[in-house]
């Protein structure tokens, strides 16, 4: 199983001394993957609700101080080695589709093929105004397009597209990415509407397990989800297996275990071992990636929680 980290893009520590010494740190320590999140501005007065918060505030709001997604992404690529690259997620209406392919595909070239697509539709209607996106009523449909333009210019050699939102014909898209076939997609969100593009677009399944709406946060209820993706994908048309799943846990934080909302433990809560035994347990349901957070307000105090992790958990595996 492939282990993943959150990467700052908000704050002191996204400045260039602490991103780098905690990307080349966590690569150090074995990690896989870390996760760079996309807010192109923050709006000082929001009223759309958060999905993953009880009472719907964005608590990140922070100073509203932010790198842009994927210009991080390209720098951590060159200051590491072995690092996969993933976007948690890009909320895909914020850039033009053939910009955006461009991008992904340029990183993904110099990077040696280290990028994978986590997407999102996007849920901040302020956000998508400040920054002229495409309408907020239209992001799901929006998106769908999008994704669908960059699997075009990613492997086809005369690309072209006719959508509501995307037009395109007669153009030369290269160099295509360096992973053939494309840049891998993972789909965020635990709703419907989700779940069917994972389906149909997806390479793999990206839930957070603790959405108020859509809760997945014990082993049975991830159970079921991952039950209603394997459906969803037959019913796409696709091998039930073709999709992988990978999960994604706010925070590390061994302890008092916590209830679910069905009653049972919820997931990553509990001793070291109890959450050995969640990695073990989705892992026999096929999820191939968990990403998590880890607690600290420095550098030091991030990587010590990493390595604790390292010794508590992944070498108990």
């Amino acid at each position: 199983m492939k282990i993943g980290f959150s990467a700052p893009t908000a704050g002191p520590l996204s400045a260039l001394d602490p991103l780098v010494r905690l990307c080349v740190g966590a690569e150090e320590l074995g990690f896989d993957y870390g996760t760079f999140s996309d807010h192109v501005v923050i709006p000082t007065e929001i009223s759309s609700p958060y999905p993953y918060s009880a009472t719907g505030e964005f608590t990140n709001q922070g100073t509203g101080e932010r790198n842009e997604q994927l210009i991080e992404l390209a720098f951590v690529a060159a200051r590491t080695q072995t690092l996969q690259l993933v976007t948690s997620v890009m909320v895909v209406p914020h850039r033009p589709a053939v910009l955006a392919a461009k991008q992904l595909a340029t990183i993904d070239t110099l990077s040696g093929g280290r990028v994978i697509l986590g997407i999102g539709a996007g849920w901040m209607k302020e956000e998508f105004e400040a920054i002229g996106a495409p309408p907020f009523e239209a992001r799901g449909k929006v998106t769908d397009e999008y994704v669908a333009a960059f699997k075009e210019l990613w492997t086809k050699d005369r690309p072209k597209f006719s959508g509501a939102f995307v037009k395109f014909d007669k153009i030369t898209f290269a160099p295509k990415p360096a992973q053939k076939g494309g840049i891998p997609i993972w789909v965020g969100g635990e709703s419907g509407p989700a779940l069917r593009r994972t389906a149909t677009y997806g390479d793999a399944w990206y839930p957070i397990p603790n959405n108020p709406a859509f809760p997945m946060d014990s082993l049975k209820r991830l159970t079921a989800g991952i039950e209603r993706l394997r459906k969803l994908t037959r019913e796409a048309g696709r091998d039930a297996q073709a999709v992988g799943v990978t999960v994604r846990f706010q925070r590390y934080a061994p302890g008092t275990p916590d209830k679910a909302g069905d009653g049972e433990r919820k997931l990553f809560t509990g001793s070291a071992a109890d959450i050995v035994g969640d990695i073990k347990a989705m892992a026999a349901l096929g999820v191939g990636a968990i990403d998590l957070g880890f607690a600290g307000t420095t550098i030091p105090e991030i990587l010590a929680e990493m390595k604790k992790f390292k010794a508590e958990v992944i070498a108990k595996i």
